[in-house]
């Protein structure tokens, strides 16, 4: 989790870049599916072909706890399925 930083606002927060839209708006349907699974919804914004993505639980009052790590591994490891 190397390329996840904390935020100001104390949210586990990375930058993805993919080669065009395409590619990132794939990469979201995929993360999407998994993130249902989870039970575990992030905050995204995506312009072209750069995602961003904060993480933390709500139900914790907007904490970054252990659900935060394990879908921040899950986003890891679908982007280096991609790359």
């Amino acid at each position: 989790m190397q390329d996840w930083t904390i935020t100001t606002e104390g949210k586990l927060y990375r930058q993805f870049l993919f080669t065009d839209f395409s590619a990132c708006l794939a990469f979201m349907v995929r993360a999407g599916i998994a993130m249902e699974k989870m039970n575990h919804h992030a905050e995204w914004f995506n312009v072209y072909n750069r995602l961003e993505v904060w993480l933390c639980t709500h139900d914790a009052g907007n904490q970054v706890t252990e659900k935060d790590h394990k879908l921040a591994e899950k986003l890891d490891l679908l982007y280096r399925a991609d790359a």
